[in-house]
């Protein structure tokens, strides 16, 4: 939570445009609730790593590792493995979506633009 503060406080928008570009909500994968972030202004789809672990979720090698640096400003954190994951909206819309596994606190999964 402490990461999304930061990014919504220094997100210098309009309260219309803070609505637009993230929505939280918490949504069903693998028969477990789990709270989901989605970022318009980001790129990138993320999984926690304690969500892989808490459900036994298979994880894979990333096929093109690389760093990110939007979560802990003082170092760099190496994104290596990524996990198919899926999860459904509702009762009709079920989808699979690849999502690098990454350590973080702020949310369960995090989506940014397709």
């Amino acid at each position: 939570m402490l990461v999304l503060r930061r990014v919504l406080s220094d997100y210098k928008g309009t309260k219309d445009e803070e609505m637009e570009n993230v929505f939280y909500t918490r949504r069903m994968v693998q028969e477990r609730v789990c709270s989901l972030i989605i970022d318009a202004r980001s790129y990138a789809h993320v999984v926690s790593l304690s969500m892989i672990v808490k459900l036994g979720l298979q994880s894979m090698a990333h096929p093109h590792p690389y760093n990110i640096q939007w979560l802990n400003q003082s170092k760099e954190l190496q994104v290596n493995s990524r996990s198919l994951i899926s999860l459904s909206i509702g009762k009709n819309y079920r989808d699979e979506l690849w999502c690098d596994v990454i350590p973080m606190d702020a949310c369960h999964i995090l989506l940014g633009r397709p």
